[in-house]
């Protein structure tokens, strides 16, 4: 079984980019982004790869961020 925690302070961005842990991102109840790695944050956006080409941002108030963990 699986542990979703919830990402929201600048702490919990910088742990997931130091030990490069994948997230799921979610924007009106709606899941947008699985399996990417956070590359880059600010006060307003996190930025998410999840191919060699594939980036997006998104906006820290119109999106939630969780970790997925394994029990």
């Amino acid at each position: 079984m699986a542990i979703n925690r919830r990402l929201s302070t600048d702490q919990d961005f910088e742990e997931v980019i130091e030990l490069q842990q994948r997230i799921r991102v979610f924007q009106d109840n709606q899941l947008i982004d699985s399996s990417s790695l956070v590359i880059r944050f600010d006060d307003s956006t996190i930025v998410t790869q999840s191919g060699v080409s594939d980036i997006a941002y998104h906006s820290r108030k119109e999106c939630e961020f969780f970790l997925l963990q394994k029990r």
